[in-house]
């Protein structure tokens, strides 16, 4: 996608992370035309008088972190995001490559699609954009898109993201063809029979807010179906945006018993829980003293309005228990992703009521943070570990070649303070969508510069200068 970078960097005294190469350590870092140059004593000696020297001394620099399921909303849906919009907003999130899913009008379901998607990413996009493509025609579920030339034009996933395959027959052949072309296969897995016009989780809060309750076994089903057809064709798949307790347990079983199966989940679902659309403090019973002290400072988590949209997705926030399980399976390995699944919306369209409103937040620029905060700062996971979710997990999903700082690689990398506090301004934000759950909230590490193929593309101008 890009020209080899002209330009050349030394970044020093960074605490370099890079688990595929078990590095931990603070060293100095050479890039050099758009690639990794040197690492430690020699990147100093090696560097040209030209170079542009950067001190990121008490920062983290880390492969450049990968977002497996984002919603840039092109063609068709500019309205709500476009594919520039979109990648400055991952580049302010640390993020230097996405993989954007098919559900635009219209769908990526042909060659030509993808063609125009990746004309348009070669004109507005400073990070690596990548794309999926659908199962479907349509997305519709009846009729299996052309998998063979999608892979041709450069998809690098299949998937009919938001709207799970039902028909068990053609996910089954859907699997024996992406199993012929070597391409991943990714399911949001939800059975549309059992959730129904669900709008949120099934349980206490649905029955006290008058909602319609999605249950969690509308996509633990779904789960056991993908393990079983995973065991029968012997094709890897992918669970999207994992939830549920059940759905944790049912992966991990049959990820000991060998069968290829993974599963992802987002922020959204191992902060939030289903009392926070009731405005409920019953939120923070369980383990809240942990959670409010996720940040050093004395300010608060802001409350919230009942029935706001804004808490609104698919699949839904769960019980305090499913969050619980989330975090464990993240910590453990059993989820070996996190992503966003960024979904933008205009105002006017969450701005209705709950019942009507679109499923989907943003989340590409509090991601990190979130996660930082919520994983890495209570004790569940190492930096290491918590950066694998965002670099060996999707490449060993998609097999992009990426996530690691070994000499001669691509130089994408990230860098962030793991402990500075700040709150998140959704008026601050890079994206065009505003429906976050997360304006105002306290948060504890932030990225602080971005770097694409040896080229800065994005900067906190108050930490490093214009």
């Amino acid at each position: 996608m890009f020209l080899p970078s002209m330009s050349t960097l030394l970044l020093l005294n960074g605490r370099l992370i890079d688990p595929a190469n078990d590095l931990d350590d603070q060293k100095d870092l050479l890039l050099l035309g758009g690639k990794v140059a040197a690492i430690g004593d020699s990147a100093q000696a090696a560097a040209p008088e030209n170079a542009q020297v950067i001190d990121v001394s008490g920062l983290v620099v880390c492969p450049g972190l990968i977002d497996v399921h984002v919603h840039f909303r092109e063609p068709g849906q500019s309205a709500k995001e476009n594919i520039g919009t979109g990648s400055k907003a991952a580049a302010k999130g640390g993020f230097t490559t996405v993989v954007c899913m098919p559900n635009t009008t219209p769908a990526i379901d042909t060659a030509g699609t993808v063609a125009l998607i990746q004309n348009k990413i070669e004109r507005q996009s400073d990070i690596n954009v990548l794309i999926a493509g659908a199962i479907t025609k349509g997305l519709a579920g009846e009729e299996l898109a052309p998998i063979g030339s999608l892979k041709g034009a450069g998809v690098v996933a299949i998937t009919d993201d938001g709207r799970c395959i039902q028909n068990n027959e053609l996910m089954r052949r859907a699997l024996e063809y992406a199993n012929m072309f070597e391409i991943p296969i990714l399911d949001h897995c939800q059975d549309d029979q059992l959730t129904g016009d669900g709008v949120m989780n099934e349980g206490y809060w649905s029955m006290v807010l008058g909602l319609a309750g999605c249950p969690a076994s509308g996509e633990e089903i779904m789960i056991a179906r993908n393990i079983h057809l995973a065991d029968l064709t012997k094709t890897h798949i992918h669970c999207q945006s994992v939830s549920t307790a059940g759905s944790v347990r049912l992966i991990k079983e049959a990820q000991h018993r060998g069968i290829p199966i993974s599963g992802e989940t987002s922020p959204h679902y191992f902060t939030l829980t289903d009392a926070t659309i009731g405005g409920s403090d019953a939120f923070w019973e369980k383990d809240g003293q942990e959670l409010l002290h996720l940040v050093k400072s004395d300010q608060e988590i802001p409350q919230w309005p009942s029935y706001d949209t804004c808490f609104k997705m698919t699949p839904p926030l769960r019980s305090a228990a499913d969050r619980q399980a989330i975090i464990n399976g993240v910590a453990d390995g059993t989820l070996e992703i996190i992503c966003s699944d960024h979904a933008p919306h205009c105002n006017y369209e969450k701005e209705v009521e709950f019942d009507v409103a679109p499923f989907g937040i943003t989340g590409l620029e509090t991601e990190l943070a979130l996660s930082l905060s919520l994983l890495h700062h209570t004790g569940y996971l190492s930096l290491s570990k918590l950066i694998e979710r965002f670099t060996i997990g999707p490449n060993k999903l998609l097999n992009l070649d990426k996530g690691d700082l070994a000499a001669g690689k691509v130089a994408d990398m990230t860098v962030f303070d793991p402990d500075q506090e700040w709150k998140f301004d959704r008026n601050d934000s890079l994206s065009k969508g505003e429906n976050t759950p997360f304006h105002g909230w306290p948060m504890r590490g932030r990225n602080l510069m971005t770097i694409v193929g040896g080229d800065v593309v994005w900067k906190d101008k108050s930490r490093f200068g214009d």
